[in-house]
């Protein structure tokens, strides 16, 4: 009688594994993401340090006739030792004046002599040349040098000021001192004149207040100077003569008394020693000594009116070949504002200096990062694009210390690259700058890579509008393969973090942008592994992502397009391997570097074919399948394991649609042969990918076939031994699909494969209701024509019943010791999917322990 019943009631076909699609339960979709849909996961390219700091890297595409030097020499005579004035450009309104008559002395020339060129200019050069050298140890040379003619020392004079030899000579004091306020003499003419033409006992007179009788003695030597037969009106005399006379004033207008004396007792001293000082590590103190003194004084920067001569000093210490001294020397020279070519040939200095990384720990200590980011902050752009560009360099070796890296961000460099790169986005392609800024761009992108390692930074980038100041400049430079590159490492680094991914996924510019790229520099594997590195990421997770490459123009057939390129390349590569005698030696362990594109190539396909629309389009794009195909035909899981993996996986997602025309399916004898190989090797996570893809293809009778003859149903059940639930899921969806067909039931048996289903119900039936549900329709599948329990199941009958009696109470079965979410999704899928398979299941087991008459019934 309880057969009769069940015969009127039992009307559903056997289970396959995956359903018609209808309206989806929530645990249903989580089934498909485990079972059938999957995206891929896969490591970020692999950017190798560089053995040693330069300016481009070693894979510049930039010509080296076409970039600026990483090696050059820097020597005292790379500095201009008199600075021009900046010209502000704003023109003054004319004063009103009435000329004033003017008598002169009579011992005063009246006439206004014009400059003559010296008769011997190579001799004039010649001395230029040796005052630009470095000091030496003898005492003529220093600051406190004993007097020296006059002659002599106007020649010198004159050959460092060529300006003064400008100017026309007054006699008038005040025309003198409003002559030097505007001449490159007014900055230092005071402390050569005593330097050179004072004693040691007058210097002090001369702290003592006694300045105007040393100044009248030199104002009787000039005059003592001219000779019967000598023209007074002769240039050098007469400028040397102004420059005596207007000292006075001059002390008196550019400088304050305290000031005045600041510098005759705290720095003069330490110029003294620098000058004299040959023990560099004492050279060293003495300029940490300076740079306090300076600092104290208020001394930093332009304002101080005797700073020419103070860098005087430190260009000549250039020379000498230390980079502790150096790091000393460009610290107080940057501090004190220089511009120009100065500015250049100090930026040029920290670059040698941080391109040796050894001096790190030197640079840490010295502080001399504030120094350049200074530079970066207050100097203008356009007009010291090459100092800036060095500048940028050192900061870029510095990127590559841990703690240097912490300092930057501390110190606010993110936001002040952030900014120059808004300065230079700002710069259109026909603009004279547009080439050189490239330079500058090149190091400024290479650190933000460095700082998109650390979390502070990767948040300010998020916060600061970096993804659409990046693709500005990724557009502008497009043809500019090492800006690019940088870009994109920041791209592959930073979207490896959801937040970061999702604010550059909103940015709708950035797919067409990432194939121009890919078209333009498709043999460019640095750049074209990144560019499809970050597509994955972009597609793994978010839909609108998906739509929106996907509907780019030509985003396929690029995709396409480098399957082609780095396959070929792969196949020449390996060709070469077998025929180059390399046949004795192991394939290398890491993926080469077309395997690697084509990893994150397939990558891509895979996560695009997640979105239901996408994956039917690719399931029926017949070249797309024939590449995943010639991927298992020519590469073994043993040569690059991921590669075939990822391709078995994305074959296994567009096996899930069943679509007209679809090539999976008119390939899928071809794919299961190609399957086979995977299925036999020794790689596990090769074998599940594997069985996964059998477990979508089993659905079609010639499959099924294939499985069969090929006993491949043997090596499934085999699998239930596994004790790998994922192993044991997928093998278990093969069975469900073979049991369909009546004539396949028996096969169960063999093996002990009803045995085996039961174990890895009690294994892990509790903890996975989803597996326990696929057993369930595999055992019903299985006893459609049960006569007997007994004889059905054989001695796993009464284990089987006590199981399923027990897994259907709620209050056993159920682990109430979860959190509430994943207890109330628990007992979600146990109610709606393992409960009403297990009742029918028990229900047919019990209504047959009984040995009752054969009854016909139809299929669950």
């Amino acid at each position: 009688m309880q057969a009769s019943k069940n015969k009127n009631t039992e009307k559903a076909e056997p289970f396959y594994r995956l359903s018609v699609p209808k309206q989806k339960t929530s645990s249903e979709i989580i089934n498909e993401a485990r079972n059938v849909l999957r995206t891929l996961s896969t490591r970020r390219p692999f950017t190798p340090t560089e053995d040693q700091r330069k300016l481009f890297g070693y894979g510049s595409s930039r010509a080296p006739q076409n970039r600026p030097p990483s090696v050059f020499s820097l020597h005292a005579s790379s500095f201009d030792l008199a600075e021009p004035r900046s010209v502000s450009g704003v023109r003054l309104s004319p004063l009103d004046h009435k000329p004033i008559p003017v008598t002169f002395a009579k011992d005063e020339e009246c006439s206004i002599s014009f400059p003559k060129p010296p008769a011997d200019a190579a001799g004039v050069r010649k001395v230029g040349s040796v005052r630009a050298r470095l000091f030496r140890t003898s005492q003529e040379n220093s600051l406190s040098a004993k007097m020296v003619p006059p002659d002599q020392s106007e020649e010198k004079l004159d050959s460092e000021e060529p300006a003064m030899m400008n100017n026309l000579c007054r006699t008038n004091s005040n025309c003198v001192a409003e002559q030097r306020s505007y001449t490159p003499f007014n900055d230092e003419s005071r402390l050569l004149i005593c330097n050179e033409h004072i004693s040691r006992l007058e210097r002090e007179d001369f702290l003592k207040g006694t300045a105007g009788k040393h100044l009248l003695h030199l104002r009787r030597e000039s005059d003592q100077m001219k000779k019967p037969g000598t023209n007074s009106s002769r240039p050098r005399s007469t400028g040397w003569k102004r420059r005596v006379t207007g000292l006075e004033d001059e002390t008196r207008i550019n400088e304050s008394e305290e000031e005045e004396i600041f510098w005759h007792k705290k720095i003069l001293p330490i110029l003294h020693e620098l000058e004299k000082e040959e023990n560099v590590e004492k050279l060293c103190l003495a300029c940490t000594k300076l740079y306090q003194a300076l600092n104290e004084g208020n001394m930093l920067g332009k304002r101080f009116k005797r700073r020419s001569v103070l860098l005087k000093t430190l260009y000549k210490l250039v020379d000498i070949d230390s980079d502790p001294l150096c790091l000393k020397l460009a610290k107080i020279i940057l501090a004190m504002k220089v511009d120009r070519n100065n500015l250049l040939s100090v930026c040029k200095l920290a670059f040698k200096i941080c391109k040796n990384e050894k001096n790190d720990y030197l640079i840490q200590s010295d502080k001399l990062l504030d120094c350049l980011l200074e530079v970066l902050r207050t100097e203008d752009l356009l007009k010291n694009n090459e100092a800036l560009l060095y500048c940028m360099g050192a900061i870029k070796f510095m990127s590559g210390n841990a703690v240097l890296l912490n300092e930057m961000v501390n110190k606010g460099a993110v936001e002040m690259l952030l900014q120059i790169m808004k300065h230079i986005n700002n710069i259109k392609e026909n603009d004279t700058y547009f080439s050189n800024l490239g330079h500058l761009l090149v190091q400024l992108t290479a650190t933000l890579r460095n700082l998109a390692d650390l979390p502070p930074a990767r948040r300010l980038l998020m916060h600061s509008g970096a993804v659409s100041e990046l693709c500005v400049a990724l557009e502008q430079r497009m043809d500019d393969k090492d800006v690019c590159t940088y870009i994109v490492r920041i791209f592959s680094k930073l979207s490896s973090y959801n937040d970061f991914c999702a604010a550059l996924a909103d940015c709708s510019r950035c797919y067409i942008l990432f194939l121009a790229l890919l078209n333009k520099h498709q043999k460019q594997q640095d750049l074209v592994i990144r560019i499809i590195f970050v597509l994955g990421n972009l597609t793994a997770k978010n839909d609108q992502a998906r739509e929106q490459f996907f509907k780019e123009k030509g985003s396929v057939n690029t995709l396409i397009s480098l399957f082609q390129t780095y396959y070929k390349l792969d196949l020449n590569t390996q060709k070469w391997y077998c025929e180059g005698g390399e046949e004795g030696k192991n394939h290398p362990k890491h993926p080469s570097e077309a395997e690697d594109v084509l990893i994150k190539l397939i990558r891509v396909l895979a996560n695009l074919s997640i979105h239901p629309g996408i994956g039917a389009a690719l399931a029926a794009a017949h070249r797309v399948v024939e590449l995943l195909v010639t991927v298992l035909e020519y590469k073994s899981v043993d040569d690059c394991e991921e590669l075939v993996i990822n391709a078995a996986t994305t074959i296994n997602n567009l096996s899930y649609y069943k679509v007209k025309s679809s090539a999976v399916q008119d390939k899928k004898l071809h794919i299961a042969e190609m399957l086979l190989k995977l299925l036999m090797s020794n790689n596990m996570d090769g074998v599940v990918e594997a069985v996964r893809v059998f477990g979508n293809l089993s659905q079609y009778h010639e499959i099924c076939d294939f499985i069969v003859q090929k006993k491949i149903y043997k090596f499934m059940i085999a699998l239930l031994d596994a004790k790998n639930q994922d192993l044991c899921f997928s093998a278990c969806g093969v069975l469900l699909n073979l049991t369909v067909d009546k004539n396949n039931r028996a096969l169960l048996m063999e093996e002990g494969g009803i045995g085996k289903l039961v174990d890895c119900l009690k294994d892990f039936g509790p903890a996975d209701w989803q597996l326990a549900c696929l057993i369930c329709k595999t055992l019903w599948n299985y006893s459609e024509n049960i006569t007997s329990a007994a004889s059905c199941f054989g001695e796993d009958t009464d284990t089987l019943l006590v199981l399923l009696t027990s897994l259907l109470d709620e209050k056993l079965a159920l682990d109430h010791s979860l959190d509430r979410d994943l207890r109330d999704y628990q007992k979600l899928y146990w109610e709606r999917e393992f409960k009403p398979v297990a009742e029918k299941l028990l229900d047919r087991i019990q209504s047959h322990q009984s040995f009752l008459p054969t009854v016909t019934i139809t299929p669950f």
